[in-house]
């Protein structure tokens, strides 16, 4: 099937002169201006290939044919090429900005034309088959999603599940009682907290659910278990990075926990600049009946740390975001200026520190 593609120009001659160079490979249409382009685009809009428009046309120019179009949402849909005598940097710029595809400037060359079009329809035809793979990309994540959701719920209901959770929760419980056992005994001992807050959250079933797809396990309670190291997580925010490296090391070698995995980020961030101290604990908990060991994730940052991880984590799942390429670059920058803050201000406060003992002696 030939496309279609509709040619617009008040100058006859023009209109012809395209005809002829095109009619053995596109069905073309004729417009002598502007009202007429708007008419046959009513008619054909959903198979145009191509628009060949003129700027200088009676009753509506080129540019508000354009205006027309985009108020229309037609733009998105069907390529526009200037055909002009034109040729100022600064007429095609405006055009470039209004959103159209190319020019073809007179007087035509029917190698230039033809290949001009050839190009924009093979390009339109792309555009179209990568929008509708989006689409259907789209629509079997919204029906895994539903999947999901459907699963999620029946999982809820399951005793085994809800126990899972409830000893993850202790698991939690027994985390924040050691770091605010540490935090109690650092402001008796050195009249100062070693962290400014702790955070907690247990995953959803929906993020379970998701993750275990992901990963490509079944859907059990017990690869929940078994795969998912981050279903209980507990975030540690400290003033100074020399503090999340102690409370670590003191965390760790308490002899009831074992440490299952740790990953620094923040002696080597991850390339958007990201931050953060991961540890993976064995803690354990006592139940009625036994005691049993939980993974529980913990994150340790500082405050300029954190507020950066907050910023970033909005970006990231925050769609159709303006400029998301000049963000991430200055997000990058901004954790290499953290960096050097939290340096800085830990260096004054051992300054700070030290003018005190002295004092003290």
């Amino acid at each position: 099937m030939q496309s279609r593609i509709l040619v617009a120009d008040d100058a006859e001659v023009n209109r012809e002169i395209l005809r002829d160079m095109l009619e053995d490979d596109y069905i073309i249409e004729m417009a002598e201006d502007g009202e007429q382009v708007i008419r046959k685009l009513e008619m054909y809009q959903n198979d145009t290939e191509a628009l060949l428009l003129d700027l200088h046309m009676p009753k509506m120019s080129g540019y508000n044919v354009i205006a027309e179009m985009k108020r229309r949402g037609w733009m998105d849909k069907i390529p526009v090429l200037i055909i002009s005598g034109e040729g100022t940097a600064e007429v095609e710029k405006q055009c470039f900005e209004l959103g159209v595809l190319d020019f073809i400037h007179k007087p035509f060359d029917a190698s230039v034309v033809k290949n001009r079009i050839r190009n924009t329809v093979e390009l339109s035809a792309h555009k179209n088959l990568l929008e509708q793979e989006v689409e259907r990309q789209t629509r079997a994540l919204k029906k895994q999603e539903q999947i999901i959701e459907i699963q999620a719920e029946q999982l809820k209901k399951e005793k085994s599940f809800n126990n899972l959770m409830m000893q993850y929760r202790c698991a939690i419980m027994e985390v924040e009682t050691k770091l605010k056992v540490l935090n109690e005994e650092f402001s008796q001992e050195y009249n100062r907290n070693p962290f400014e807050a702790i955070s907690s959250r247990l995953k959803s079933p929906e993020s379970i659910f998701e993750k275990l797809l992901r990963k490509g396990f079944p859907i059990t309670v017990k690869n929940v278990e078994k795969h998912l190291a981050d279903v209980a997580g507990v975030r540690v925010i400290c003033s100074f990075p020399d503090d999340i490296y102690h409370l670590a090391e003191l965390i760790c070698s308490q002899d009831d926990i074992v440490v299952l995995e740790e990953k620094d980020y923040i002696k080597d961030p991850k390339s958007n600049g990201y931050r953060s101290l991961h540890l993976i604990l064995d803690i354990p908990i006592f139940l009625s009946n036994e005691k049993k060991y939980m993974k529980v994730e913990i994150q340790f940052r500082t405050i300029a740390m954190d507020f950066w991880a907050s910023l970033e984590h909005k970006l990231k799942y925050k769609k159709d975001v303006k400029n998301a390429e000049d963000i991430v670059a200055q997000l990058k920058a901004c954790a290499d200026s953290i960096e050097l803050l939290d340096y800085q201000m830990q260096e004054i406060r051992d300054k700070i520190d030290n003018d005190r003992d002295e004092n003290f002696k």
